[in-house]
C-alpha cells in the first residue's frame, strides 16, 4: 500500500539508492510513476506492504517500509531489488553500486568512486566537515537525522 513518505513512522526500514547522475525532470516524473505502481502491488507472503518514498536532490531514491503490519521478506526484498535493476536499465544509471560516494560541493552533489574519494581525502580535497550521504542508514529516523552529515560523523570519516 502506497502512503505518503512523511506519514511513515520513524521506525520504518529504509533503503537508499543513489543514482550515478542527476535525473532529468522527465525521468523523475516517470520514476515516480514507476515507484507508485511498484509500491501499490508490493507484498510479502500475500500481505500488502505499507511503504512510501521520496526522491532527494534529483539523485537519491529513499524507499521506506512500515514493518508494523507486515515485514519485508526475502522475496519482497528481491522484488524491490529487481525493480531497482529495471530502473537502472531503463535510465542507463547505476543505483545499486555501493562502492561509490556522494557528497556535497556547495549545493552541487558530487559522485565519485570510493577509490577517488579516498584520494581526495588524502589530498584534503574533501575534509571531515564535507557533507556526505550515509546511505547505510537503516530506518527513517536515521535517514532524517544521520543521512546527510559531515564526513567525520559517518563511515566516510575513516578516510580523513
Amino acid at each position: 500500500m502506497l502512503v505518503d513518505f512523511n506519514t511513515l513512522p520513524d521506525t520504518s526500514r529504509i533503503w537508499i539508492y543513489q543514482a550515478s547522475r542527476s535525473l532529468t525532470p522527465e525521468e523523475l516524473a516517470e520514476i515516480k510513476a514507476d515507484l507508485d505502481a511498484f509500491i501499490v502491488d508490493w507484498t510479502a507472503h500475500g500481505s500488502a506492504l505499507t511503504a512510501g518514498y521520496e526522491i532527494k536532490y534529483k539523485r537519491f531514491i529513499a524507499l521506506a517500509l512500515d514493518q508494523s503490519n507486515a515485514s519485508a521478506s526475502g522475496c519482497s526484498i528481491d522484488a524491490s531489488v529487481h525493480f531497482i535493476q529495471g530502473l537502472e536499465k531503463k535510465y542507463n544509471i547505476n543505483l545499486l553500486d555501493k562502492m561509490n560516494v556522494s557528497y556535497k560541493q556547495g549545493e552541487f552533489v558530487a559522485y565519485k568512486t570510493l577509490v577517488d574519494f579516498k584520494k581526495m581525502a588524502k589530498n584534503k580535497s574533501v575534509t571531515k566537515s564535507t557533507i556526505v550521504f550515509n546511505n547505510l542508514v537503516a530506518n527513517k529516523q536515521e535517514y532524517l537525522n544521520h543521512w546527510e552529515v559531515p564526513a567525520e560523523e559517518s563511515w566516510h570519516g575513516r578516510f580523513m
